[in-house]
């Protein structure tokens, strides 16, 4: 009879069920439920022996379980993924009290799923398809053990009889499943890792088979072929018959199940409730084992060889020590290992005599501080202190402890035995920075900025225990006998309806609104994560954050029921679905209503002001000037809230760190009041999203992304433009098509010569996208090329008139996202415009670009002259020897003169930057906007 128990909420689960797990919410910091498999039940640590066997009953002393955890793709890497049911398994267990288990799931491999869409839209569905080792940190694929071929029948049957699923590599995963291979030489199978294929005959072969025996496989990219094949082909080319015809390209294999047509009815939901019940072959408790690139295949048959994942083993001179022979000379001044030079005692009391074992009475003179003398870093300092004195031959007396400092012999320099004390300042900003970021402490680290991972580690613990008993004391006061030790998983009281304490009664707010959906109405309150804008979720979505991990999930099932609730038929997979409508829109009036998008509880959803889209992805709106976009268009690394987001300008009015002037550099100066208006958009324009400048000025996102010439110090923010000055001289001095003005970096339609700046295409509503062009092989930049969406070459901005919007070649838009979730813009800056900023410090590299315009300013010819006007400008002086004077102001001293249309005239910078003359371009012109002098 299988061993089962019952959970608190009445569920029934037996051993190899999967369930949610965790500890109480204020132990786990709100982080989601886990996900396990029950892979046997235990009795109480300190229990009778009789109730130790395994297969028994569960009798009331079984308490505990021991657990196969899944890890969600969150919890080890930093890759955001869309899909909230895929986990990743593991060949890890630990075990856990019965009281953490929650409720039953279910967890399937993809391969037995034949509707996956299905699959997800039911509750505590999961399924995996790869596997994570977290102690060499590293992915592999997991196939059925069935699907395996490509092994001897022996061996194949043996692996099949005990294991469900087989763990290997992903380039050996073809290997694998493919039919028996044989070498054509000796008839016996070929491992994989050791076995070469003709590129001709496609035969397989050992390496040793071979002659000469081969040492390695090819390089990638290279063939090889069999002696035979190799004869023949030097004989068709000895006779001139040789004709090369394209060997056919093979299909890869996909072990995905074929993908269900338009017209395809659904499955059946008894079928579905069959393949969930299916039962898994597990062997000695676990269902897979690694079967990879270094595995022996006859191990299999060893009921004892280990199953974990394994890696290349770290023999040869690259990780290991060249250890010199005994004949070899040694230099005498280094110290041998492990002799009393090279190892630190720590510890001598064992040695001593009751007469010199006084450290209790002489620790108490090293310090009257209470908690001190209980602190186990100035224990142990204090015991290796005693026994280097001891080993030393001192007096006991002359220890003591005033210097923190101490001298390791495997470290150059002295090291603090204990961290330092904490100061009020730091102690608030890491409050502050739990609070908002909870138990992410790199974040944390990044908070504090003066303390390192490991003292911040060490804090939080102490940190942590000292909030505990500080809650256990108000308790106390209060009359409460439920007392929570530190580090303790609590175990609720069969009276408490709550057995996880997540749950909130009565909401603190009169008014309050879940953080997630913002809605008001929901039978039951629960605790909610970290960083949301109120502290309690509805009873949906908290249930959907602790066993999905995912906030946003119910939002197409509350909009399908909402549709069905308001009447609307459901559109079933081989319908049409694009159909008239037969009911019109409600009309007030004679203005017609636009439809709002909103969420599930009727608030309005954010539209992007780069895509004019609702959804698709976090769109955070600034809390100050209202400014809707998508992260990955704005450069939005750890924005905490979608609603407390702060752009740029924004935070620079309180900062100003940059100019408090938000003119766009690269688009040309407003000189009157009504020109003002349009190089100033409003806050529900895209063009409101500007980015500092290397000089403090600032330019527009759209026109550093656009402008070729542009580069980003960091291209992951989208910050702190560079390049300016490298822009050419066409580009400044072309007149708009549209604005009709001169002056700002103009760039060219896609399809025709019509030249216009970026500001002005974008607020006439041009088509802004990216193209991918796939270039031939020979001129292929290796770090040029992208990826995106299938599609592979070098990606380029595009700009269209709106003339040529009906052109046929693809275009993604700004905001499309690949299966990564990063947008079209984020890979294309990511790829194209990250500044070199490992070569040269920010300064330099702007030095470097002033030094290659003056060069090129000296070497053009103005007016007849050999020098450029540029010379003119930076050394401010005339070609007779005189100082300039300003045509405006009648001020000499400016650090750049621009000359004026008549003859000997200038006007200095500020008089020109503010644009109190016009003057139009000329070659010996310096634009004030080229070297960053913007305001």
């Amino acid at each position: 009879m299988a061993t089962s128990i019952t959970l608190k909420n009445g569920e029934q689960v037996k051993i190899n069920d999967h369930v949610y797990c965790s500890p109480s919410w204020s132990i786990r910091d709100g982080t989601p439920y886990s996900v396990a498999r029950i892979m046997e039940f235990l009795p109480a640590e300190d229990a009778h022996p009789s109730h130790k066997g395994k297969g028994k009953e569960p009798a009331p002393g079984y308490t505990r379980v021991r657990l196969a955890w899944y890890y969600r793709p969150s919890d080890v890497s930093d890759r955001p993924v869309a899909d909230s049911r895929l986990l990743l398994a593991a060949i890890y267990s630990e075990i856990c009290d019965v009281a953490q288990l929650r409720a039953k799931c279910y967890v399937v491999h993809r391969d037995k799923i034949t509707d996956l869409a299905g699959w997800k839209k039911r509750p505590d569905r999961f399924y995996f398809n790869r596997l994570f080792d977290p102690y060499i940190k590293k992915e592999f694929e997991v196939i059925q053990s069935n699907d395996v071929r490509n092994l001897p029948v022996h061996i194949r049957d043996e692996l099949t009889s005990r294991y469900e699923y087989v763990v290997a590599e992903k380039e050996i995963v073809p290997d694998l499943t493919d039919t028996l291979r044989n070498c054509e030489t000796c008839s016996k199978w070929c491992p994989p890792q050791e076995t070469v294929r003709c590129d001709r005959c496609k035969s397989f072969f050992h390496m040793g088979c071979v002659q000469p025996p081969l040492n390695a496989k090819p390089t990638r990219g290279y063939g090889w072929t069999c002696g035979p094949c190799s004869r023949a082909h030097e004989q068709a080319v000895e006779g001139h018959d040789v004709r090369h015809v394209p060997a056919p390209a093979a299909k890869p294999k996909s072990h995905a199940p074929p993908a269900r047509g338009r017209g395809r009815p659904r499955k059946d939901r008894t079928l579905a409730e069959k393949e969930e019940s299916v039962p898994v072959r597990h062997f000695k408790m676990w269902p897979f084992r690694y079967f990879g690139l270094h595995t022996v295949a006859e191990d299999t048959s060893d009921p004892d060889d280990l199953i974990f994942p394994r890696t290349t083993t770290r023999v040869g001179s690259k990780y290991q020590a060249s250890i010199p022979t005994k004949d070899s000379p040694r230099d005498q001044d280094i110290q041998e290992r492990g002799g009393e030079a090279t190892v630190e005692v720590l510890n001598l009391v064992h040695v001593m005599s009751d007469t010199q074992v006084v450290v209790e009475q002489r620790k108490a003179r090293l310090s009257a501080k209470q908690s001190v003398r209980s602190n186990v870093d100035w224990l142990t300092e204090v015991i290796r202190r005693f026994s280097e004195a001891y080993t030393l031959g001192l007096e006991f007396s002359t220890v003591g402890v005033s210097n923190v400092f101490r001298y390791e012999k495997w470290k150059t320099t002295e090291t603090r035995y204990a961290d330092r004390e904490w100061d009020d300042d730091e102690m608030a900003a890491f409050e502050d920075a739990v609070l908002t970021h909870g138990a992410e402490l790199r974040t944390v680290r990044d908070e504090v900025g003066t303390r390192t991972i490991y003292e911040v580690v060490r804090y939080y613990g102490h940190w942590k225990n000292m909030k505990l008993g500080e809650e256990n004391r108000r308790r106390r006061l209060l009359g409460s006998s439920k007392i929570t030790p530190p580090y303790a998983h609590p175990v609720p009281s069969a009276d408490d309806s709550d057995s996880e304490g997540s749950i909130v009664r009565t909401p603190s707010k009169a008014h309050a609104s879940c953080g997630a959906c913002r809605t008001r109405d929901t039978k039951l309150w629960w605790k909610a994560p970290k960083g949301l804008p109120t502290s309690v979720l509805c009873d949906a979505c908290g249930i959907s954050w602790r066993k999905y991990a995912d906030l946003n999930h119910l939002r197409p099932i509350r909009e399908e029921a909402a549709a069905v609730k308001q009447g609307k038929t459901e559109k079933r997979e081989g319908t049409p679905l694009a159909g008239s409508s037969a009911k019109r829109i409600k009309t007030n009036g004679s203005i017609p209503s636009t439809p709002i998008a909103t969420t599930s509880n009727g608030s309005p959803q954010h539209r992007c002001l780069a895509c004019h889209k609702y959804g698709s992805g976090k769109v955070f709106k600034c809390k100050e000037c209202q400014t809707r976009v998508h992260s990955g268009a704005c450069g939005i690394v750890d924005p905490g809230s979608v609603d407390s987001w702060t752009c740029d300008l924004c935070q620079n009015e309180k900062t100003a760190e940059a100019s408090l002037n938000p003119d766009c550099m690269l688009c040309p100066r407003p000189t009157r009041e009504r020109d003002k208006k349009a190089f100033h958009p409003p806050a529900d324009s895209f063009l409101r999203v500007c980015k500092p400048t290397e000089g403090q000025g600032w330019v527009h996102l759209a026109c550093a992304v656009f402008v070729p010439e542009i580069t980003f110090s960091d291209a992951r923010r989208l910050r702190i433009v560079e390049g300016i000055s490298t822009i050419s001289t066409h580009r400044w001095s072309t007149r708009c098509t549209l604005c009709n003005q001169v002056g700002g970096a103009v760039v060219r339609c896609a399809d025709c010569p019509t030249e216009y700046h970026v500001s002005c295409a974008w607020s006439r509503g041009f088509k802004f996208g990216f193209e991918i062009q796939v270039t031939k092989a020979a001129k292929r930049e290796p770090s040029a090329l992208v990826s995106f969406n299938g599609v592979s070459g070098t990606m380029y901005p595009v700009v269209r008139c709106k003339e040529h919007e009906g052109t046929r070649r693809p275009l993604f838009d700004v905001c499309e996202t690949n299966e990564y979730g990063e947008t079209a813009l984020q890979v294309y800056c990511n790829t194209y415009k990250q500044a070199p900023v490992a070569q040269s410090h920010a300064l330099l590299r702007k030095a470097r670009r002033l030094d290659l315009v003056l060069e090129e300013k000296d070497a053009a010819p103005v007016n007849g002259h050999g020098h450029g006007a540029a010379t003119l400008a930076i050394s401010g002086g005339r070609d007779d020897g005189t100082d300039p004077q300003c045509a405006h102001c009648k001020t000499s001293f400016s650090p750049f003169f621009h000359p004026l249309p008549r003859a000997g005239a200038f006007a200095c910078h500020r008089c020109h930057f503010e644009g109190r003359t016009q003057m139009p371009l000329t070659n010996g012109h310096i634009h004030p906007h080229a070297h960053g002098l913007g305001p």
